[in-house]
């Protein structure tokens, strides 16, 4: 029977074919998850300064890139072409930086794993101390902190302070643990408490450290080592006003998630969003401009119809988006199965109406099969076989 094993260094002297397997076998120590998407100009750094401050260690990085157009993925095959501990994980058709995280930590058999970002903001010397914390304390998490003492933002502006502190403050009120920034994207945690803690992630947004602390079904011994916040070495910051709304997604679910899929909440919101949009468009051709009442509904349905696709797009599969072609494909689908679900509402609504339903839950009804069956439909055949 074959076994695979990773490279042995050439300099290591066997004594027996025993003590040779189990030390080439032996998993690394510490698994680093960086997590990227155009980040090319920066993977050779970080293997370099994490290199440095390791030493003797035995650890290993893993690249998980999102199918980056800068080709950060071939940087990091080259680089682990020279270097064993260095791989690359490229995920095809999805996106996200939670669920980046989760799938490197799955890829690696290391007891202990790491996160940390690719732009070298995160203090990479700060990794040994953690180890070593991690493992004398038998802690289960060791957090890196702006928001101790001797942690530091320096070269923010006030209004990214403020939202930072802001995001901060409602990040805590979810949690059963004492912590000054749930909201870092730099920890270190044992392989145990992660496994603990897998199956109830969110896996939503780019807060991965919010989202085990909030969904472990114990309470984690956790500490926080101060370091200082870096500026950016290569390429361009991903905070937009989407990163705002992944938060918002992502503590909706931690609150009402068990019981609704927070998808589904933002789908029909977006949803509501659209009958407006459509009572709009109606007025505005039928009786703003005098347009024939067929043809003004027709058309305000095709508007509200690419509204909430557009709006979906953004927001509810913010991590599945489309882009360029794919786009009328995907609009094209949405509107297929928005207008089945149409036919649903209409026909169970008058279904129960017939039956001696009280008219207003005929038609709640009605609106609940419509709405389950567009989210259920355009989630399989719009942002699923679509994005892939």
């Amino acid at each position: 029977m074959a076994v695979y094993c990773r490279r042995a260094d050439p300099f290591v002297i066997a004594v027996s074919p025993e003590s040779s397997m189990n030390a080439v076998c032996r998993p690394p120590e510490l698994a680093i998850i960086v997590p990227t998407f155009n980040e090319a100009g920066n993977v050779a750094a970080v293997v370099e300064r994490v290199a440095a401050c390791m030493g003797d260690r035995d650890w290993e990085l893993v690249f998980v890139d999102d199918d980056s157009p800068d080709a950060t993925a071939q940087a990091v095959r080259a680089l682990g072409r020279d270097d064993r501990r260095v791989r690359c994980v490229q995920r095809i058709g999805r996106r996200g930086l939670s669920s980046a995280c989760i799938e490197g930590i799955l890829s690696t058999t290391a007891p202990v794993v790491a996160v940390m970002d690719a732009d070298l903001q995160h203090d990479e010397r700060l990794l040994p101390q953690m180890l070593q914390e991690l493992k004398s304390e038998n802690l289960d998490v060791v957090v890196g902190s702006r928001y101790v003492s001797g942690g530091g933002t320096p070269g923010w502006s006030r209004n990214r302070v403020r939202i930072s502190r802001l995001a901060t403050v409602f990040g805590q009120r979810f949690l059963a643990v004492d912590i000054k920034d749930p909201m870092s994207g730099f920890f270190m945690m044992t392989r145990e408490a992660f496994d603990d803690t897998v199956r109830q992630l969110s896996g939503i947004g780019f807060k991965i450290l919010l989202d085990i602390l909030a969904s472990s079904r114990r309470r984690l011994k956790v500490r926080e080592l101060p370091f200082t916040f870096r500026e950016r070495h290569s390429g361009e910051s991903k905070l937009d006003s989407g990163v705002a709304w992944d938060y918002v997604m992502l503590l909706m679910d931690k609150t009402v998630g068990r019981y609704v899929p927070v998808r589904f909440i933002v789908f029909s919101l977006v949803g509501g969003l659209g009958v407006l949009v459509h009572m709009l468009t109606l007025a505005l051709l039928f009786k703003g401009l005098g347009a024939g009442f067929a043809a003004s509904q027709l058309t305000a349905t095709l508007v509200a119809m690419s509204g909430n696709f557009f709006l979906n797009n953004y927001l509810t599969y913010r991590d599945r988006r489309l882009r360029g072609m794919k786009m009328i494909g995907g609009l094209l689908s949405f509107i297929l199965a928005c207008s089945v679900g149409a036919v649903a509402n209409v026909g169970i609504a008058v279904y129960l109406f017939e039956a001696d339903t009280f008219w207003v839950l005929s038609a709640v009804a009605g609106v609940i099969v419509g709405a389950v069956w567009n989210y259920a439909v355009s989630a399989v055949y719009t942002w699923n076989a679509a994005s892939r």
